[in-house]
């Protein structure tokens, strides 16, 4: 029996009213929300990261974040009610992060007036690797959706060994109409241990999860009232039966909407920003003397007549575009044994492989490895014979092949002058992309203003109106 509450308190009726056969397409219906929830789980990661350091520097976990995170959590757990974590209820849940006082399944986090800083720094991770991995054998890994930058964890579905006995549970459903309480009890404990470690993990208490399964609907010695313990603001009097909303804590749509375009929009700007950054840092440094931009040298060994690159298709673009993206082309080519001579040429893909049908090949899939698809055929006859190739050159030693990027669908080969099998060669591929430094300075200037817009969404979205967000005292 438990003899002590947790700050998380997870809240379910006592006994499940679920029809026999509505489950079966739950799936189907709690789409919108799972639509809702991906986009609210963006909010939830990046306000947690913005919680860690408000911790670390005011050991305060913000109130409005905290509010908002408190809502993603539950719900994520009304949605988890009515579908695969635990399918008590066919009541379709509510789309609000609001406590919704009549709904059968309830959540919430009391408010903590102070956190640890150095606590916050190793409690999401290296505390919590007891509870994950438990967790893990509950949801299968499925329930967290984790963030590595925010260090923050969310459950969103389900799995494991809650996924099974789920489906026990609900065979038993279909056939005899009632659901088995003492699954049902069960399954309850692991999500209310799940959701614990979410809290934990998610910064919101210091308080270390319980190695406990507290079974059933009704969380026994529970106080739930998190909001309520969340400090007004300062000069207003909060109302009796909405002291969130009076203290300027009301997650409001308008409020939401603006949260979560603002964190869409700094991920975006991150991303954009980063592109940017690698865009300038390659354009800058990594360029050689006559201003190509190379993929690694790498060695190739076969046995085939053929060495070749995948088809690259540039068919449906303007010339214009693979000569701004590519510019000027070079291959780079040199036999392993010192005097060896070696054939490279580029030519339309249809030419090629109608000239290598038959003939043993062997494919470049991926220039940045070493790695071949080996096809099994014959010798080829001597390559320097066919008129197709748009660009070749053959000789002893290294072979530099310089082409002009243009629209089509192209392949590059590698030889025996003589069409033999056998090759040993090693080959790097460079361009000069011409567009790369422009394309940086693009990627960090809309960077820079969805990054400004995002973040005076998320100011909008956070901030209480008429009061400060801070905690009192």
């Amino acid at each position: 029996m438990q003899t002590d509450s947790y700050p998380l308190t997870l809240q379910a009726d006592p006994t499940p009213d679920p029809s026999r056969w509505l489950w079966i397409v739950k799936f189907i219906l709690v789409i919108p929300h799972v639509i809702v929830l991906a986009f609210l789980w963006i909010a939830y990661c990046l306000m947690s990261f913005i919680a860690f350091f408000a911790i670390l520097f005011t050991a305060h976990y913000p109130p409005s974040i905290f509010r908002f995170n408190v809502g993603v959590l539950r719900w994520a757990w009304r949605v988890g009610y009515y579908s695969f974590a635990a399918n008590g209820t066919d009541r379709y849940p509510p789309f609000t992060l609001e406590e919704v006082p009549d709904y059968p399944a309830h959540l919430d986090v009391a408010y903590p007036e102070r956190l640890s800083r150095g606590l916050v720094l190793v409690k999401w991770w290296l505390l919590a690797i007891p509870h994950l991995i438990i967790v893990a054998v509950f949801s299968g890994g499925v329930w967290y959706a984790y963030s590595s930058t925010s260090g923050s964890t969310a459950p969103v579905g389900g799995g494991g060994l809650i996924g099974i006995l789920l489906l026990v549970s609900v065979v038993i459903l279909l056939f005899s109409g009632k659901y088995p309480q003492s699954l049902y009890d069960f399954i309850l404990g692991m999500d209310r241990w799940v959701f614990r470690v979410a809290a934990y993990v998610g910064l919101m208490t210091d308080q270390y999860p319980p190695f406990r399964l507290d079974m059933g609907g009704p969380e026994i010695g529970a106080s739930p009232a998190p909001d309520t313990a969340l400090p007004p603001a300062p000069g207003t009097t909060p109302m009796p039966d909405r002291p969130d909303v009076a203290a300027g804590g009301g997650w409001t749509g308008g409020r939401v909407a603006a949260l979560v375009a603002g964190c869409v929009l700094a991920l975006v700007a991150a991303g954009m920003l980063f592109g940017g950054g690698v865009a300038l840092w390659a354009d800058q440094t990594q360029r050689d003397a006559d201003g190509f931009l190379s993929t690694p040298t790498n060695h190739y060994a076969t046995s085939a007549s053929a060495l070749t690159t995948s088809s690259v298709d540039m068919s449906s673009t303007p010339d214009w575009v693979p000569e701004l993206t590519l510019g000027d082309v070079r291959i780079d080519v040199e036999p392993a044994t010192p005097g060896s001579s070696v054939f490279v040429g580029i030519g339309p893909t249809s030419a090629v492989d109608a000239y290598l049908a038959g003939v043993s090949r062997a494919t470049i899939e991926d220039p940045y490895s070493d790695s071949i698809d080996t096809i099994s055929g014959s010798a080829a006859p001597p390559p320097g014979d066919q008129d197709f190739w748009v660009a070749s050159t053959s000789g002893e030693g290294l072979q530099n092949l310089p082409w002009r990027a243009s629209g089509g669908s192209w392949t590059v080969v590698a030889m025996n002058p003589d069409g033999q099998e056998g090759l040993d060669l090693t080959i790097s591929a460079s361009a000069t992309v011409p567009a790369l430094d422009w394309m940086a300075i693009v990627l960090l200037a809309v960077g820079i203003v969805f990054l400004i817009g995002g973040t005076l969404l998320i100011v909008l979205g956070v901030a209480r109106p008429g009061g400060s967000s801070a905690p009192a005292g």
